[in-house]
């Protein structure tokens, strides 16, 4: 996958991708994380998605696939960050993946 989007999509994080499709003749890269706790590790971890997520030059629609605590609404920085400085971009949890591609 890394090789294709390094190739084709002009994608070069260092970071690897869990994911890339084609829809609606769009090309859609992300990295998915399953985030079980706050703080220290798992902050690292949502860094990683959002890295990935905001690669400039990407020619490809980018998504965080992100699931866990990270929606529990609290004044942790994960929930914090995709409610105020994130809440634009395309950062999702799985279960809407397929609606996402979908209306694409």
């Amino acid at each position: 996958m890394m090789a294709f989007a390094r190739e084709h999509l002009k994608y070069k994080h260092d970071k690897g991708l869990d994911f890339i499709g084609r829809f609606n003749g769009k090309y859609v890269i992300g990295e998915a994380k399953f985030l079980t706790d706050f703080g220290g590790h798992q902050n690292a971890q949502f860094n990683d998605a959002i890295a990935t997520l905001r690669t400039p030059g990407v020619k490809a629609i980018t998504v965080a696939i992100l699931d866990g605590v990270l929606y529990i609404k609290g004044k942790n920085k994960m929930y914090r960050d995709i409610t105020e400085k994130y809440k634009n971009d395309n950062i999702m949890s799985a279960l809407v993946l397929r609606e996402f591609l979908y209306q694409i």
